[in-house]
């Protein structure tokens, strides 16, 4: 065993830490280097970009200034009218002094020329001469023909009088007077060697280089040439639309990324540091760390744990060590599964012994075993907490979150019951009922306030925390765990009051009502009434219903009661209203009613009954209404027919009119229209007044106010914009084309 463990330690993960490293540092080299080649081009793009912007720019400056002289200065104007050269030349004279004065505000102008039309001359800076002896006079023809395809040419050799050195020059040619004049034209001439002088002061020689080439891909200008400049690849290329020259520019060979070579060594140097240490750490931490699992396998060894570590030479120590831990883990584990199991169900069953008073064999040693309350209590409690809606809980969480939730409530109850001063203990005794066992001082009986103000903090927290809906029920405060079952029945019955008692779904055993039989004669000549309004079809069965709902609360009633009351005032609606027509029938077939009593079952208040069933009702009722009504409609449309005939050139006729003339309300001569006419009251308003309107169109002179004012219209504004859209041509053009009434447009 010696250095066994010490070496087999260090060697079992020393090969992945030197792996891991150098991965780590490889990595890092190539992300440095992507990194820095990424930004190198960003770089080279940013100030490539900005020269190419720079230049654009100076360039449209300069065609800006050109015009912009060209347009207000009237001496250009008088020049090429020939104004300039009648009489007193002092015109011209100026007209060559506000050329040089455009010269010299723009200093990468060389030189500008103006050509005259009518008589074939040139104006230049030295003087007036003819085009044919002209030494610009090559290009002035280009520029004549109109071969230019962009602002500026490209780069050519200049001459303004033969005699001159030649220079070379971008230029700009715009015909005069602007935008598109034919009386002459003006060349604005740029000097390359200013251009290169600022693209030269744009840029770096020491570290990056530029040159630019023409549409033809021939090279015009290398900046800083006189440097001797090494250059190296091409990085970056940008094309200029005014010029028609492209950028390109790159990183000086031999300093491309040269400051890499500092962070690799940096990086080797970090690298090795990183080894070494981690090395002395690995060392460090084996022989700390060896000992203690060298002396686990001693011991391992001496007792003999199990026979296969007899030939402990022959097998890894650690997997002895693995087999001995697995082996007690899983027994501990097993044990205490078993143990806790068995104490859950029977703590469980003790406590549903004291719901149901049976004492059973040695219950006080059970207490004192289980240990539910941490101090002996004078006086006990049962609440009762119903979960509303279980159905639904049980299609929205699976099994699983189904009973984490379960035991987050329990724990929640005992864990509220101690923060106000009592001792709690709480079990799920049925799939959606769990049960509370509260024990206090002998004070819990003259202060009841306190069970209600917990029970509603259950309420409050499960609400606003879990999104789930309870019903609690509180009961009486007893003396001793023997008398419990008295106070869990009071509980569970005032469950059964939660609709009429519930105040905010808390339902205390002492407002349970006193009497245990239920007033059936008076529910029943209610519902009678109820019925009778229906058939009548007096709105007041209205009121009724919210009497009955007043006295379901003041009577304080169970919630089964209240169910069967609200069935029966259903089945006696169906005998005396469902066979008088299909719609009622099918209202209260038995799916459509089976719908309904699980719809009035599923609500938790009596708020939320008496809403459901109100709609219910509604309905029914004004289906009803409308069979009743519909018996003889079509005497009364027949009638209200006729009566819009005669008067659909009233002004004020409209629904709510006819409303108070036939007697009927607005939304039902409205469904009687619709029903006989297939169409709205206001589109078979608008039939008759368009009929009218072609009529007196055609067969009168009369003007459009009054033909407006005939037909029942204010203004002939919103007769002529009804008549467009339902005719399909205005009255005007209906008159002016002597369209027939009934004709296509």
């Amino acid at each position: 065993m010696k250095r066994n463990w010490s070496s087999r330690m260090m060697f079992s993960y020393f090969p992945i830490f030197l792996l891991t490293v150098s991965i780590l540092i490889f990595l890092s080299f190539l992300i440095v280097g992507e990194l820095s080649r990424s930004e190198t081009n960003k770089a080279n793009r940013i100030s490539t970009g900005y020269v190419v912007d720079s230049l654009q720019n100076a360039l449209s400056d300069v065609e800006l200034s050109v015009l912009q002289e060209m347009e207000t200065n009237h001496d250009y104007g008088d020049f090429l009218n020939g104004l300039s050269d009648d009489g007193d030349r002092t015109r011209l004279y100026n007209t060559v002094k506000d050329m040089s004065a455009v010269l010299y505000r723009n200093q990468l102008i060389d030189s500008i020329y103006i050509y005259r039309k009518w008589d074939d001359k040139v104006l230049t800076l030295s003087g007036l001469v003819d085009r044919d002896v002209f030494a610009d006079r090559e290009y002035l023809n280009q520029a004549l023909a109109g071969n230019n395809e962009r602002n500026w040419s490209d780069v050519r050799t200049l001459r303004i009088f033969s005699s001159d050195q030649p220079v070379r020059v971008i230029s700009m040619p715009k015909k005069l007077p602007l935008p598109f004049g034919a009386e002459g034209m003006i060349v604005v001439n740029l000097s390359m060697y200013r251009v290169e002088q600022m693209i030269d002061s744009m840029t770096n020689s020491q570290v990056s280089f530029m040159r630019v080439v023409d549409s033809q891909g021939q090279l015009i200008y290398t900046a800083h040439r006189e440097n001797n400049i090494q250059e190296g690849s091409v990085l970056t290329r940008i094309y200029s639309d005014n010029t028609g020259w492209t950028f390109e520019s790159g990183i000086r060979a031999g300093e491309l990324f040269a400051w890499m070579s500092v962070v690799s060594y940096l990086w080797i140097i970090i690298g090795i540091l990183t080894v070494v240490l981690g090395t002395l750490y690995i060392l460090y931490i084996t022989r700390k760390n060896y000992r203690p699992i060298q002396a686990m396998m001693n011991r391992i060894q001496a007792l003999q744990f199990r026979e296969e570590s007899l030939d402990s030479k022959s097998r890894s120590e650690l997997v002895l060590i693995d087999q001995a831990l697995e082996t007690l883990i899983n027994q501990t584990v097993s044990y205490q599964e078993q143990y806790d199991e068995n104490l859950l169900v029977q703590r469980r069953q003790l406590f549903l012994d004291l719901m149901e008073g049976e004492r059973g064999d040695s219950p006080d040693e059970k207490l004192e075993r289980f240990k539910p309350f941490t101090e002996e209590a004078e006086a006990y409690a049962f609440i009762a907490a119903e979960m509303n809606q279980y159905d639904e809980f049980r299609r929205k969480y699976p099994a699983k979150e189904q009973n984490m939730l379960k035991l987050t409530l329990m724990n929640l109850f005992q864990e509220l019951a101690a923060e106000e001063g009592l001792q709690g203990w709480a079990e799920w005794v049925s799939g959606n009922r769990i049960g509370l066992i509260i024990g206090s001082g002998a004070g819990l009986k003259d202060d009841k306030i306190t069970l209600r103000k917990l029970a509603e903090r259950y309420l409050r927290w499960v609400s606003d925390n879990l999104g789930l809906s309870l019903a609690i029920g509180v009961g009486p405060v007893v003396s001793g765990l023997e008398a419990i079952s008295e106070s869990c029945q009071a509980a569970e019955t005032a469950l059964q009051h939660k609709l009429s008692l519930g105040k905010d779904m808390v339902v205390l055993s002492d407002s349970l009502p006193d009497r245990s039989t239920l007033h059936s004669y008076k529910y029943l000549q209610m519902l009678s009434e109820i019925v009778r309004e229906f058939r009548i079809a007096d709105e007041n069965w209205r009121k009724r219903v919210d009497e009955l709902f007043v006295w379901f609360s003041g009577d304080q009633i169970r919630d089964e009661e209240i169910h069967m009351l609200l069935h029966m005032l259903i089945q006696m609606l169906d005998r005396e209203l469902g066979q008088l027509s299909d719609s009622l029938r099918r209202i209260f077939a038995g799916p459509s009613l089976q719908g309904y009593y699980s719809e009035i079952e599923a609500q938790t208040t009596l708020e939320q009954v008496h809403t459901v069933m109100l709609k219910w009702l509604a309905e029914i009722y004004r289906i009803y209404v409308s069979v009743n009504e519909s018996k003889s409609y079509r005497a009364m449309i027949s009638e209200m027919k006729v009566y819009i005939e005669e008067n659909f050139d009233n002004p004020d006729l409209s629904l709510k009119h006819l409303s108070d003339r036939f007697q009927i309300s607005g939304k039902y001569a409205s469904h009687l229209f619709k029903e006989e006419f297939n169409m709205k009251f206001v589109d078979f308003l608008t039939q008759l007044r368009m009929q009218r309107a072609e009529y007196l169109l055609a067969t009168t002179s009369d003007n459009l106010q009054d033909i407006a004012l005939k037909l029942g219209y204010t203004s002939s504004i919103t007769f002529g914009r009804v008549f467009k859209r339902v005719v399909g041509v205005t009255p005007g053009d209906y008159r002016k084309h002597r369209m027939k009434p009934g004709a296509e447009d």
